[in-house]
């Protein structure tokens, strides 16, 4: 069993960044949307700061109070897209209740979504043509890539069917030569399907749902899952359990999530480069 060291492969990943960023004559600038003051919001933008600032980005965190409305965020938001210093804009979700995310997400430049979630990035993934790509399943892609484990012919089950993970990664995988199911909260006996994987991509934020009867031996089994366990953070795989049957298997923390942070600097660069040569 070998551990998919997510850590080891951002901080490979965020030097190549910070080599090619030195020889740029400008610098690529990225600008972080927050409306209110979500505890965990704060720890997230926090590391995306640290990553742009490593790299050599400029950064800006825009706070906006939680009871801003949708139509002055939208103003912002137009504003960023016609700022031609702004080579990257993102929205830290979650937002106030009073906001549609999807608007929101949508109002954003498609050359400076960097997370990837407009529906032209969307549309663009889903027609194989080079856009800006979610990061998370971008990250899994490049995991696998970077522990060399081959994805065309093998069976590949998504446990989780949204459109931050589920539905790119399967897109992703099925660009790459693997047979792709979507399982989801409606899936009657998941094992049914787990058991079928070779590899396994979990992305709902359930804890423990994988356990080690769910998976065959050899699979390569990666947890998306964030959920707090009483003062630490857990996957939605049983990891202590599943390790001994998994040929690879991602941790959390420093497994999945990593990578979504490096493929968040990668979209910065890509979004800088796609800007300069229109």
């Amino acid at each position: 069993m070998i551990i998919l060291d997510g850590k080891k492969i951002k901080d490979k990943v965020l030097d190549e960044l910070r080599y090619e960023v030195a020889k740029l004559p400008l610098k690529p600038n990225l600008v972080v949307i927050q409306v209110g003051d979500n505890e965990a919001s704060n720890i997230y933008i926090n590391q995306k700061q640290k990553m742009a600032l490593y790299i050599g980005y400029g950064f800006k965190h825009l706070k906006f109070n939680a009871d801003i409305n949708e139509t002055d965020l939208l103003l912002e938001i137009n504003k960023l897209n016609n700022d031609m210093e702004v080579h990257g804009i993102l929205v830290q979700m979650p937002l106030p209740s009073h906001i549609d995310p999807s608007i929101i997400q949508n109002a954003i430049d498609y050359k400076k979504d960097v997370d990837g979630l407009t529906d032209i990035n969307a549309g663009k993934l889903l027609h194989g043509k080079d856009a800006l790509f979610p990061c998370t399943p971008l990250g899994v892609m490049r995991l696998l890539d970077e522990y060399n484990i081959s994805v065309s012919g093998k069976n590949a089950v998504i446990v989780g069917r949204s459109d931050l993970v589920g539905k790119p990664m399967a897109v992703m995988l099925s660009k790459a030569g693997a047979t792709v199911s979507i399982c989801h909260s409606k899936t009657k006996n998941l094992e049914k399907y787990t058991l079928l994987a070779d590899i396994l991509v979990v992305a709902v934020g359930k804890i423990g749902l994988i356990t080690s009867d769910m998976v065959h031996d050899g699979a390569v089994v990666i947890d998306v899952g964030i959920n707090k366990c009483d003062d630490k953070i857990c996957g939605d795989v049983c990891f202590d359990e599943v390790k001994n049957k998994a040929s690879y298997i991602s941790p959390v923390p420093f497994g999945v999530g990593q990578m979504t942070v490096a493929m968040l600097g990668v979209n910065v660069l890509k979004a800088f480069n796609m800007q300069r040569n229109m």
